[in-house]
């Protein structure tokens, strides 16, 4: 295990080196966006996004820089949504990975400018993969399903409903219609854009797609658990916030057993999805189960 560990934190160390290369340089009359923009990619974070769609571009046989400007816009886009449910008109946080959130940092004003300028800024960035192919239709297609994931059909849409529905009764099919957008819809993006671009067939994207859901969903029950069962020193934020923030989640639901079965059942599914694509990616394995039974 010492084994996936080291894997991991190279993973992550090469990620962060590519994801940083596309961040803008601090200078000019809008430094302060620059700024603003860079400390919260930098703030640190597991950097799963852009990892999942190396690896699933690796396990379909890809091999070029061509997807690097894409990870970059994932990791871009991920840490855009951070910023805006930080904010006091959302979850009112002020801190995140041991760090001031980006609203505290650099105040309210800027916070929703550098939220938004990482939204577009990530569509700049994976149009750069446009030269670095010879498949156009590809790039256009993987921009196409970038925007659908996090917008109204997907991230953004699914944190519509979680932001209405505060301080209500939620039903499950609700609860998991919020969690398949709100957390699911990115890990789907990565994951299926590694797909495409690497060349996997329509059926291929789909059991990606399917397994990316279940992953998804996996993570953000597992997340429900350690809001309850996990100390902030562990959690690298805030616990109890979905208590105090009067969220209905999987462990209010259920409970945290019934809650932990779930997370054990789509893992296993997820796991089954990617057996049946009859690919060889040892590390994706891991990756998987790691992100599913982490502590953080």
């Amino acid at each position: 295990m010492e084994n996936a560990k080291e894997r991991l934190a190279q993973a992550v160390k090469e990620t962060e080196e590519i994801v940083y290369s596309y961040l803008p340089a601090e200078e000019g009359h809008q430094k302060t966006i620059f700024e603003a923009m860079n400390y919260s990619v930098k703030a640190g974070g597991k950097r799963l996004r852009p990892i999942l769609m190396r690896e699933v571009y690796r396990l379909f046989g890809g091999q070029g820089k061509e997807i690097e400007p894409l990870m970059a816009a994932i990791e871009m886009i991920h840490t855009s949504s951070l910023i805006h449910d930080d904010l006091p008109c959302m979850d009112n946080d002020e801190y995140r990975r041991g760090k001031k959130t980006t609203w505290v940092a650099y105040g309210y004003d800027m916070a929703v400018l550098a939220g938004d300028a990482l939204l577009i800024y990530a569509i700049e960035t994976a149009a750069k993969a446009f030269a670095m192919t010879p498949d156009a239709a590809k790039v256009g297609r993987c921009i196409q399903i970038l925007s659908e994931k996090t917008g109204i059909y997907g991230m953004i849409g699914g944190q519509t409903v979680d932001v209405e529905l505060t301080n209500q009764p939620i039903p499950k099919d609700k609860l998991d219609f919020i969690y398949r957008l709100k957390t699911g819809a990115l890990l789907e993006a990565s994951m299926v854009i590694g797909a495409v671009m690497a060349g996997a067939s329509e059926a291929e994207c789909g059991t990606v797609e399917r397994m990316a859901a279940a992953i998804g969903l996996a993570f953000q029950i597992q997340d429900d658990i350690l809001d309850v069962t996990s100390t902030a020193e562990e959690l690298g934020k805030p616990v109890h916030s979905d208590e105090k923030n009067n969220k209905v989640t999987y462990v209010t639901l259920f409970g945290t057993e019934k809650a932990a079965e779930q997370v054990e059942e789509l893992s296993e599914k997820a796991i089954d999805l990617l057996k049946s694509l009859n690919k060889n990616n040892e590390f994706l394995y891991l990756l998987i189960e790691k992100l599913i039974n982490r502590r953080k």
